[in-house]
């Protein structure tokens, strides 16, 4: 595989906050971190049961256990704001690997326009943009997250063990909670308020201070013509990193409470309160967390007056073989995929 598409770096994190990376944006802070009797209310709010066979993904042969098998969590931001709460899509879309043996984590962006074929969705059943699945799960009753998980196990022919899911109002609570996000944004670009009748909020390039309206803002924008030099998932990815610095800020303890109040309101998980405790502890056994980001290559293009992100299918198996590497899974002598 072309090295030049990983990007690996080390980071020495601190013991008690090394599964923060996995939850996204401190969304299991108050379930795990400062467990308690309100953080597991909100955890009892937060739990959704898939209803898989035999508890695992079709994609398995056996079930994992997280702190002795390497395993694989989806995880997705939730834009529901255009339609009042309901059948929301799944805009953002983090694959992330962690080997327990290793402490080694990959993380894989999925674009949210990426053309598939959605299977399991009755009358929608056909090609779609990936992120129109958790949207059509919901209105046929199959399982929004479910339907989605699925969808992506068929693009990158891999199983999907967790998922955990936070809305669009969550990020920004969880961020406004935090005090803010300090951010070195690298080029200069304006995206609308989804909050404030869509007036612009401008970015200029150099270090700043986001509240949560500015930050969802800033990680959605994929319309300017800056986003060709600095892509939605590179801000992303270098969110996700100042947000991590910000959590493990001496202040943070104090805010708990209002966190778990956003989690049980705003976060999906279908893990269980042990799997949650195993995986933190499993990661705060060692310093060194190794994490690599794997890029998916393709093209933008235009197909039946649609606008779609079509993945090359040769790096798309790069892909998929590495991760199946990773999870401890055979490769497979011919390489399938749902992508259109």
């Amino acid at each position: 595989m072309d090295d030049s598409r990983i990007n690996k770096r080390k980071k020495k994190w601190p013991r008690r906050l090394l599964y923060v990376v996995l939850m996204l944006l401190l969304i299991l802070v108050g379930f795990s971190l400062f467990a308690g009797v309100q953080a597991m209310n909100a955890f009892d709010q937060s739990q959704v049961d898939l209803n898989r066979e035999n508890d695992k993904s079709d994609f398995r042969n056996k079930s994992v256990t997280i702190d002795k098998d390497p395993i694989s969590i989806l995880l997705m931001g939730v834009e529901d704001y255009s339609s009042d709460g309901k059948h929301g899509r799944a805009d953002t879309q983090i694959v992330m690997t962690i080997d327990p043996e290793t402490h080694d984590m990959n993380m894989v962006t999925i674009p949210r326009d990426t053309r598939v074929t959605i299977e399991n969705a009755k009358e929608y059943t056909g090609t779609h943009k990936i992120n129109a699945a958790y949207t059509y799960g919901s209105i046929t009753g199959y399982g929004a997250e479910k339907l989605q998980m699925e969808t992506v196990e068929n693009l990158l022919n891999i199983p999907i063990d967790h998922f955990v899911t936070v809305g669009f109002d969550g990020f920004r609570d969880i961020v406004d909670a935090l005090g803010g996000v300090d951010i070195d944004i690298k080029e200069g670009f304006w995206e609308k308020n989804i909050y404030q009748n869509d007036e612009r909020i401008y970015f200029e390039q150099g270090d700043t201070h986001l509240n949560g309206e500015e930050s969802l803002a800033f990680v959605r924008m994929r319309k300017r013509s800056v986003n060709a030099s600095y892509g939605r998932d590179t801000r992303q990815r270098q969110f996700l990193k100042a947000t991590i610095d910000q959590a493990i800020s001496a202040g943070t303890i104090f805010k708990v409470s209002d966190i778990t109040d956003i989690l049980g309101k705003s976060v999906k998980t279908d893990l269980a309160a042990k799997e949650i405790f195993a995986l933190e502890k499993q990661l705060a056994a060692k310093n060194d967390l190794s994490m690599k980001t794997i890029e998916i290559k393709g093209t933008e293009k235009t197909v039946n007056n649609g606008s779609y992100f079509i993945p090359e299918k040769t790096d798309l198996e790069e892909v998929s073989q590495q991760l199946r590497q990773v999870l401890g899974l055979d490769p497979v002598d011919h390489f399938t995929t749902n992508a259109d």
